[in-house]
């Protein structure tokens, strides 16, 4: 997984907290639910990445 990917994923991650945490706070479902929803989207690009990592090094 290259850096930029990781960073990314790692954005996104943060994002996703940030605005379950500020749903949580006002109590706004949408933000509850659009903030774990980006906290999955991260969750599936780290894995993406290490499958695609796991396979290199097996042709390699």
């Amino acid at each position: 997984m290259s850096i930029e990917d990781k960073a990314k994923a790692a954005a996104k991650n943060i994002e996703g907290k940030a605005q379950e945490l500020l749903g949580n706070i006002t109590g706004d479902p949408k933000d509850q639910v659009e903030g774990k929803a980006k906290q999955a989207e991260s969750q599936v690009r780290n894995t993406v990445e290490d499958v695609k990592d796991e396979v290199k090094k097996g042709i390699d």
